[in-house]
């Protein structure tokens, strides 16, 4: 496998990895697992620069905001943090540090309780709550003010008088055990489905459209992190931060600690890993932070993914041990043969799980994994555990190895797999599997967003042979749905009003709901934005998809395929006659005035927010790129700007504010 094919899959597995845990509150990997992900990926990115993409996991936090909530952008992006799983992780951690400056080493530790929750911003302006939001992307969160308003522990006004104007307060909302056990037990007596753990009936209760229902869950939050917008921050430490917050009204970690040394946080780390259980909310690990904020802005952050400051010591995952009962195979949208391990249930950190992902037929290999072992298998505040690998001394020879298919399992069809790649693919796209997976995904949030219309909804739909694929979507009647189990003439009308509705959304979200190979939600707003419509899309070559800034080799290849295909020709005509959008409202200009050109943002800028600067520049036919080089065209510098400013200077790279990137664009505001 070429560099540039593991890359382009290492960031497939991390975006899916993504959207699991920030979107559908699902993980399905283990941190570990993700966190070797990126790593690697990572790592491909510094061998060969040319790689990196705009919509690399390694640029971004998480996954796009669900689209059933008002969106709101932060003012400031919402960072996750890197992982050190080992005491010398977190030693090496500290000396990369001290490359920057070496004061890094003589700036003292805090370390607070690393809470398996939720991460949440709420804005306060003059003292007084504003707004509150979901993490999301990053950069564009959910909004769930009412929501966040039924925690006791949000001041809807903060005490004292000693505040910034205008800041983002960051914290992360948990529900407590003892809650998350009653709240089970009285499903459990309405004979309802238990919840699966805390984290993520934490996360789901944060978005419901009901706020009463919210306040009944009794959901907690702790504070950890100030982002000064307007005004001034008295704290000249973490340590001052945590005690300031706890001043203004918030609860923050009660276990927080400070330290002089790298000793005294590993010591600290192993104490509480030993009371890990004995908490009274779930926790992974421990969130340590150079204790000096002068520091914070020295050593700035890795692109705007992690701050380079602070970093979380995870603990070891809970281990278990089960029989692997079989390998099976689940046909995805994009053809993608991915076989899962169905496991003896087994109780894993207080959850009974019963399968796991093994995410390709070269990793079973690599771990032997074998019909019929006893496996040992790790969760660590995942709903899905990975498998770490077998245990061979207990084998007693009834073990058998697991064959990949040659034909799909779905449809008989004879497979393929490109030498190059881990994923053998079933080519057929009328395979029902395919069609099953490609619907649901059409359908979902993420893309064109169809009420009412999940993946139970789908394969009765099917199976009634109403819909063959996303095109006999848009062919349904009321009467015609009325006829179907659990159809009354309401839920019926809304699902066609909600497939109608669909007609209108941007050709963006119509090209990620295909479910083209390697064309992911960022990649579909490039292309989108570049070609303006279907039609200049499907008439483009193959060199000139690959000319888009941000699409690689292996994606133009993907999407040229995709369109020479005659069955996605029918499909897409039939779309158009059904009255489908086809083209993107925010399409680059051709020739516009920022044709060609690369433009960096750092800081706070004035008027617009990230995502309006971003979206200014691509309209005008430019790119925006997450690091300086010399091919950057200019630095567009706002309030507080970070190392970017830095690294441009040092370049010779010309730096502007807002006000000229608006003439440039040709923006009449």
């Amino acid at each position: 496998m070429t560099p540039a094919q593991r890359a382009a899959e290492l960031r497939h597995l991390l975006d899916r990895a993504n959207h699991a845990y920030y979107v559908l509150d699902a993980p399905e990997v283990s941190d570990a697992e993700y966190d070797r992900w990126l790593r690697e990926l990572q790592a491909l990115e510094r061998e060969h620069p040319e790689l990196r993409t705009a919509d690399s996991p390694t640029q971004r936090v998480g996954a796009e905001p669900a689209a059933s909530l008002q969106k709101h952008t932060h003012l400031r992006p919402m960072m996750s943090l890197a992982n050190a799983f080992t005491p010398e992780e977190l030693t090496a951690w500290e000396d990369k540090n001290a490359r920057i400056t070496a004061d890094a080493r003589g700036g003292g530790y805090t370390t607070e309780v690393k809470i398996d929750g939720s991460a949440v911003s709420l804005t306060y302006r003059k003292g007084e709550l504003v707004s509150g939001a979901t993490r999301g992307n990053g950069r564009v969160g959910e909004l769930i003010t009412e929501n966040l308003k039924t925690l006791t522990d949000v001041p809807l006004r903060l005490s004292g008088s000693s505040h910034p104007d205008v800041m983002e307060i960051r914290g992360e909302v948990y529900l407590p055990r003892a809650a998350f056990d009653r709240l089970n037990r009285e499903r459990a007596e309405a004979g309802e489905p238990l919840y699966a753990n805390p984290r993520n009936t934490a996360a789901g209760s944060l978005k419901l459209l009901d706020s009463k229902v919210t306040r009944s869950r009794r959901l907690r939050m702790y504070a950890f992190h100030v982002e000064v917008i307007e005004g001034s921050l008295s704290a000249r430490t973490q340590w001052e931060v945590l005690n300031q917050l706890a001043a203004w009204g918030f609860q923050v970690e009660p276990h927080r600690k400070r330290h002089t040394d790298l000793v005294s946080v590993q010591a600290a780390v192993d104490q509480l890993e030993q009371q890990i259980r004995k908490l009274p909310f779930d926790a992974d690990g421990v969130v340590v932070k150079i204790d000096q904020l002068s520091l914070h802005m020295e050593l700035g952050a890795v692109s705007e993914r992690e701050p380079r400051w602070a970093i979380a010591r995870k603990f070891a995952p809970e281990v278990a041990v089960t029989r692997l009962i079989d390998i099976q195979i689940n046909v995805g949208r994009t053809g993608a043969l991915n076989p899962y391990a169905v496991l003896e249930p087994v109780q894993v950190g207080g959850v009974t799980v019963s399968s796991a992902t093994l995410h390709n037929e070269d990793l079973i290999e690599a771990k032997d994994l074998r019909i019929g072992d006893w496996v040992e298998v790790i969760r660590a505040g995942e709903v899905i555990p990975q498998v770490v690998g077998p245990l061979p001394e207990r084998r007693d020879g009834s073990e058998r190895p697991f064959v990949m298919p040659e034909h799909c399992p779905r449809c008989g069809t004879p497979v393929v797999r490109d030498p190059e790649e881990a994923i053998r693919y079933c080519p057929n796209m009328r395979c029902p599997g395919r069609m099953e997976e490609g619907i649901i995904h059409f359908a979902s949030r993420d893309a064109l967003d169809i009420r009412g219309l999940g993946a139970e909804r789908v394969r009765q739909l099917l199976d009634a042979k109403l819909i063959q694929d996303v095109a006999d979507l848009y062919t349904l009647t009321a009467d015609q749905l009325v006829t179907l189990d659990r159809f009354a003439k309401q839920s019926a009308a809304q699902l066609v009003a909600g497939i109608d509705a669909a007609r209108a959304r941007p050709l963006s979200l119509l090209l990620f709901g295909l479910g083209i190979r390697h064309v992911g939600k960022t990649v579909a707003q490039l292309l989108a934005r570049r070609f303006g419509s279907m039609t200049a899309l499907a008439a483009a070559s193959e060199a000139e998809i690959e000319a888009v800034p941000g699409v690689g080799p292996t994606i133009a290849h993907a999407v040229a395929e995709f369109f020479a295909m005659p069955a996605s020709q029918e499909l897409i005509a039939r779309l158009s006659a059904a009255g489908v959008a086809q083209t993107e409202p925010n399409a680059a200009l051709s020739g516009g005035a920022l044709t060609g050109q690369t433009y960096v943002l750092t800081g706070t800028l004035p008027t617009l927010s990230r995502q309006q600067a971003m979206e200014l520049i691509e309209r005008a036919g430019g790119r925006v790129a997450g690091s300086v080089s010399k091919k950057s065209t200019a630095v567009v510098s706002g309030d507080e700007a970070g190392s970017k400013l830095v690294k441009a200077r040092e370049l010779g790279i010309e730096i502007i504010d807002e006000q000229e990137l608006m003439r440039r664009a040709g923006d009449g505001r």
